[in-house]
């Protein structure tokens, strides 16, 4: 699952647009929708949206042993 495919999720989960939460993040609603077409997003830029939304980004490696990086 892509990231774009992620936030869209979480979006309709919390019931907030697209546009609402490209303003919340200091952006325009059409450069976001950008954003999501490309998927080109960092963990900081993930993290702050999961921020917005009230939830928590998880990324990492998890191994069978229990090992996570």
């Amino acid at each position: 699952m892509t990231n774009t495919q992620k936030i869209k999720l979480a979006l309709a989960y919390k019931s907030m647009s697209e546009s609402e939460l490209a303003r919340q993040l200091g952006t325009s609603p059409q450069a976001f929708s950008q954003r999501m077409k490309t998927d080109k997003f960092s963990s900081d830029e993930l993290s702050k949206i999961a921020d917005i939304i009230g939830a928590k980004y998880i990324s990492g490696f998890e191994f069978a042993d229990g090992t996570v990086i």
